[in-house]
């Protein structure tokens, strides 16, 4: 039967719902975020061009407005987006006005505590967008307008869509991906068929969502609930991310360690985690970098 185990790591904590050593979902949570969820006594700092609060050493937008509120009031608002960085920076954070008194946000799941087998596998898919399935491929991108999922493989067209429809469901839930998703389906002649792949869609799609039909050109678009980065969005933001998953490998070392990585990788890293990551493996760690690695190549070796 899944169960949710919870990883409490240097840099991010991670969630994952497994079955077995399968990964069907997941989710992280990074350092110095603030997430959704969390009540802030907040600051109104800009009512134009966008209503803007700033709590907890971040700005957040306030998509419905504060009535009553003048610049510079103060007022309790909920995080109901993180801000999601990697290769859109610039996108803050969404919150709303609340009554509530401030508090941190509930966990990223009731689970126990443990190490997720099968994460470095996950982190791989999210760093190259490429999930394989019987008969193909998808292939995920983000873009600014939505996270795209393009189709491939060598099935005749209507099977290839059905595989490919139960393969994409299974990837957005894996890789927690919210908010607008397109997917480029091959084009099908027929009512019949392109509802068959709504139909399987909503069969293994988590939910709540909300989808089109497919239409003549096998475009389908799938609409989820976006309060966190999904792991294409973290994998967008690469140096941090591969910081992280270095963090992560590190971590299972013993005594002294040298982390071997790219420069970009390395300045990733913040101080404070190399002090705790020298606490956990009881010994100095030092960086040596070398802009021959690749991004995703970094390792530790005893030093």
């Amino acid at each position: 039967m899944p169960e949710w185990i919870i990883e409490e790591g240097i840099g991010e904590t991670r969630a994952a719902l497994v079955e077995v050593d399968d990964i069907l979902e997941a989710r992280v949570r990074r350092e110095g975020v603030i997430p959704a969820g969390t009540i802030l006594e907040a600051k109104l700092v800009a009512v134009a061009p966008r209503m803007t609060v700033e709590a907890g050493g971040e700005q957040f937008l306030l998509p419905r407005g504060a009535p009553g509120i003048s610049e510079g009031g103060k007022l309790h608002v909920e995080v109901t987006r993180e801000a999601l960085g990697g290769s859109e920076p610039w996108k803050r954070g969404l919150a709303r006005v609340t009554e509530e008194e401030p508090r941190e946000a509930p966990a990223l799941a009731d689970a126990k505590p443990g190490t997720i087998v099968g994460w470095d596998d996950l982190l791989e898919e999210a760093r190259s967008g490429i999930v394989d399935y019987d008969g193909g491929q998808l292939r995920i991108e983000p873009t600014a307008a939505m996270t795209m999922i393009d189709v491939d493989g060598w099935l005749v067209p209507d099977k290839l869509s059905q595989m490919a429809a139960w393969a994409s469901a299974n990837a957005i839930r894996r890789l927690d991906l919210g908010g607008a998703t397109g997917i480029d389906f091959p084009s099908l002649e027929g009512k019949e068929a392109r509802q068959e792949v709504g139909n399987i869609l909503d069969m293994y799609l988590a939910k709540p969502f909300e989808r089109t039909a497919m239409n003549g050109f096998g475009f389908v678009q799938v609409v989820r609930p976006k309060s966190r980065a999904s792991l294409i969005d973290l994998a967008a933001d690469r140096a941090a991310f591969e910081a992280r998953a270095l963090l992560r490998r590190a971590s299972n070392e013993v005594g002294a360690i040298a982390l071997h990585g790219h420069p970009a990788v390395l300045e990733a890293i913040r101080p404070d985690w190399l002090e705790r990551l020298s606490r956990k493996v009881g010994g100095a760690v030092t960086l040596q970098g070398d802009a021959a690695i690749a991004m995703s190549g970094a390792y530790a070796q005893k030093a």
